[in-house]
């Protein structure tokens, strides 16, 4: 739960196009079957019911996520798509929001399950709204009044509004008054809880397998544990319960009754990737992490925290991308990967139309960031390994670290600008093993060691079990797959289509064969697009200022040279 405006007033692979060929590991298990509870999860946030259910699959299921997190299904206020934290303001609990309907959710649930990933659904309970008197349904209500559900006695009175100060010294203020003015459930009425619990159990009835509470932080142990208790069947549970030093609440009140969502994770995790690395041989509680591993829900960032700075972001390029692969390598917690929208107004709302419906995911346009597909190897890695020590710790004094899962897994993260080759031990079985952090392969030894060269802000991981990838076809709209020859590596292509152009650098392109990379990027309906080339550090390839015009179909750029409709140069 974000503190609300006031009311009161290269080794990685890329991030790949929506309708562009995704390629994705193979795993030896079902999605299904690859790890027990959410196993790993996709947090795809804002994005609308019919590009989850495209996802999961094409994407998460074929690559081992055991369960997906959608948005807050409820009908809320609407500030007509030009927000994001509306649908943080229910106003009633029917599913007519800004995503989709409830026959569009009932078919993403479908999909999802089809393709075996659980789907957790963000649960807004704490609170009503501030603002606002119509819903993205038609509903209208006002701050304290929702005819047929809610009247001004179901909410805490007198109100009352949280200080700074009642953090650290009033649980009862915390829990019992209004969070930056939003209308504050009484969750000890019996009257309310059955209404809670009537919302979250119709969402069951329709599949769901797990629900994320929302401002968990802001509802007494006590009260959460009462509406647990009217829950059909044993949902999978977590919560917001965000850690200060010294709070009146802690996240550890909360896990009788469900998982936690650990926030000092990702803020420690920040620290490391902007600092130097090899102090991780020690990550966990021991660094004042809020709850156990056992309790744990971890991630690199969420939408509150990519917002106030306290976590590393997409924004942070290559140092976000490995924080990601450590997580999934590291055994700690259940790994949650986000993925959503870019921004630049830290307010401002997804894609949307027709007075704020978010549009479909569109990877190939750079307003979203799919990030789940960037880590689709590392779900297989993190699937893989589960359940083996760490071993074989390397490090070189400063920002390179590589480590051992058993005799599963292997990896190397090297956060320093310039490549590193060293003779690592890995612990696998001899053989050749495709890098599912990126691209090219690495061949081990009788002895369980190889030489590798991991490339400056890169990654290089290696599991047992990998197969050659698959390809996911595209699905809708004009193609083109560019070859790019450079001694960059990684190099970037940095796109725009129609005149909407990715985020620099753009989008990592994937190694092809001798002094070739290449990238598929989706369309749409336009028949050309623009197109420079970077290293990310600096280093452009801009056609001497004109940019490069490709059309559909394969196309090479070679020393200035474009070649439309060309063969394949590999």
């Amino acid at each position: 739960m974000r503190l609300y405006k006031a009311i009161v007033a290269g080794a990685l692979s890329a991030t790949v196009a929506a309708g562009a060929a995704v390629t994705l590991p193979v795993l030896t298990e079902t999605a299904a079957g690859a790890a027990t509870g959410p196993g790993v999860t996709a947090n795809l946030w804002n994005w609308n019911w019919r590009s989850v259910a495209r996802e999961c699959t094409d994407v998460l299921g074929p690559a081992g996520y055991g369960s997906v997190q959608v948005s807050p299904p409820a009908d809320s206020m609407s500030k007509g798509g030009s927000v994001w934290w509306d649908v943080y303001q229910p106003a009633r609990y029917v599913l007519t929001s800004k995503f989709g309907d409830e026959t569009a959710f009932r078919n993403m649930v479908a999909a999802c399950h089809a393709a075996g990933v659980k789907v957790q659904v963000d649960t807004v309970i704490n609170h009503m709204t501030g603002q606002g008197s119509i819903s993205y349904g038609g509903y209208s209500f006002g701050k304290y009044d929702y005819p047929g559900l809610y009247s001004s006695w179901d909410f805490h009175s007198p109100t009352c509004g949280i200080n700074d100060a009642d953090y650290g010294s009033d649980a009862w203020r915390v829990q019992n008054c209004e969070l930056v003015g939003l209308s504050d459930l009484d969750t000890g009425s019996g009257y309310v809880r059955g209404q809670i619990a009537a919302y979250m159990n119709r969402l069951t009835d329709l599949g769901v397998d797990g629900f994320r509470i929302d401002a968990a932080k802001h509802i007494s142990p006590d009260d959460l544990a009462a509406i647990r208790s009217r829950l059909k069947g044993s949902p999978y549970i977590h919560q917001e319960v965000i850690q200060g030093a010294n709070e009146a609440v802690q996240p550890s009140q909360y896990t009788g009754i469900g998982d936690v969502d650990e926030f000092v994770y990702g803020r420690k995790l920040k620290e490391q990737f902007t600092g130097q690395i090899k102090w991780l041989r020690t990550f966990g509680q021991s660094w004042g992490l809020s709850v156990g591993d056992d309790k744990a829900v971890v991630f690199v960032d969420n939408h509150d925290t990519e917002r106030n700075g306290s976590t590393l972001n997409y924004k942070h390029g290559a140092a976000y991308k490995l924080a990601n692969v450590f997580m999934l390598a590291w055994p700690y917690g259940k790994p949650s990967v986000y993925s959503s929208f870019t921004w630049s107004d830290g307010e401002g709302g997804p894609p949307s139309a027709n007075g704020g419906f978010v549009t479909d995911t569109d990877c190939s346009g750079g307003r979203w960031t799919c990030f789940d597909r960037e880590m689709a190897g590392m779900v297989g890695f993190h699937n893989t390994v589960a359940g083996t020590p760490v071993a074989n710790w390397t490090d070189n004094g400063g920002n390179l670290i590589a480590f051992s899962r058993g005799s599963r897994g292997w990896v190397a993260i090297n956060n320093e600008s310039g490549g590193v080759t060293r003779t690592f031990t890995t612990g696998l079985p001899a053989g050749t093993y495709p890098n599912v952090a990126g691209g090219g392969s690495v061949t081990v030894d009788a002895a369980g060691t190889a030489t590798v060269t991991v490339p400056g802000r890169s990654a290089v991981a290696i599991r047992v079990g990998a197969q050659p990838s698959p390809t996911v076809t595209p699905t809708g709209g004009d193609t083109a797959t560019v070859y790019y020859y450079t001694g960059w590596n990684p190099a970037y292509i940095h796109y725009g289509v129609n005149g909407t152009w990715t985020t620099v650098p753009g989008v990592a392109m994937d190694a092809a064969c001798s002094g070739w990379r290449k990238k598929t990027v989706n369309l749409g309906t336009a028949t050309a697009f623009q197109v420079t080339f970077t290293d990310g550090s600096g280093s452009w390839d801009n056609n001497n200022g004109r940019d490069y015009t490709l059309g559909t179909g394969t196309s090479t750029v070679r020393n200035g040279v474009v070649t439309g409709n060309a063969a394949n140069p590999c």
